[in-house]
């Protein structure tokens, strides 16, 4: 099983850790597209703080998160679970997993990133600011420099598995799964259901989408297929709905409350 989270906007930073080492992540077929997007991040950045955050969106109060995009290549790295921050991975807490649950995060849980495409949370990366549907010089869209790259680093650490698919739309433009994997797709979406009407809200989308993989982690439920996942949340307690889609099948968790 493959968990594909979204990175946070949000991100922590370290006052101390060794520098990023690209060949040092996993994935390492990525590095040279990781790299391409590091430079040109740090070029734009270094270069012109101003234009940089108006071309990344980023307030005139926040210009230290254009610094710290320059400073890419030299500053400190700590594990990407604990980079990422904000509402999903608070409900996630992975530092407080037990040591079997720990292991199979390792494994089952990766993150779409702007910057290196696909992360483990064991991978050792600095903050940045960059979100998926940003615009670089010399490199394009994020997302479609990511589509270029990405199919074949998801898909070696998809393996013969089944896929739980978790990222937010920006993300998910990174690349999508082909037909063939169909069967094995599962969406995740949670829907908030508040006087008989059901609708997206981002707080309990997120905070519930971190309950879910931690849930999953302790349990070690290892579905294979979508019906599979479906039986293992209901297992855990949480109100499941399926539905099959040409892409794979979508599963939507029902929340009433937080």
């Amino acid at each position: 099983m493959l968990i594909l989270l979204p990175p946070s906007e949000g991100k922590a930073t370290p006052s101390r850790g060794s520098a990023l080492a690209l060949d040092k992540l996993s994935s390492p077929w990525l590095t040279a597209a990781r790299r391409q997007v590091i430079d040109a991040l740090v070029e734009l950045c270094a270069a012109d703080p101003a234009a940089a955050a108006a071309a990344l969106e980023i307030g005139s109060t926040q210009l230290d998160l254009v610094d710290l995009n320059a400073r890419a290549h030299e500053s400190p790295t700590a594990r990407a679970d604990r980079i990422y921050t904000g509402v999903l991975y608070d409900a996630l807490d992975s530092g407080s997993l037990s040591p079997a649950a720990r292991r199979r995060a390792a494994t089952r849980v990766a993150i779409t990133s702007s910057v290196f495409g696909l992360v483990r949370l064991t991978d050792k990366i600095p903050a940045y600011r960059l979100s998926g549907n940003s615009t670089l010089p010399g490199l394009g869209g994020v997302a479609a420099h990511w589509r270029a790259h990405l199919g074949p680093a998801v898909l070696d650490a998809l393996g013969r598995g089944l896929l739980v698919d978790l990222r937010s739309t920006a993300y998910a433009a990174f690349w999508k799964p082909t037909p063939d994997l169909a069967r094995r797709t599962a969406t995740v979406r949670v829907l908030h259901e508040h006087q008989g009407q059901r609708k997206i809200v981002s707080h309990f989308n997120k905070a519930t989408k971190g309950r879910l993989v931690r849930a999953l982690l302790e349990d070690g439920a290892n579905p294979g297929t979508p019906a599979a996942l479906a039986t293992a949340l209901r297992d855990l307690g949480w109100h499941v709905e399926s539905t099959p889609e040409k892409s794979g099948t979508r599963l939507d968790v029902v929340v009433g409350e937080l």
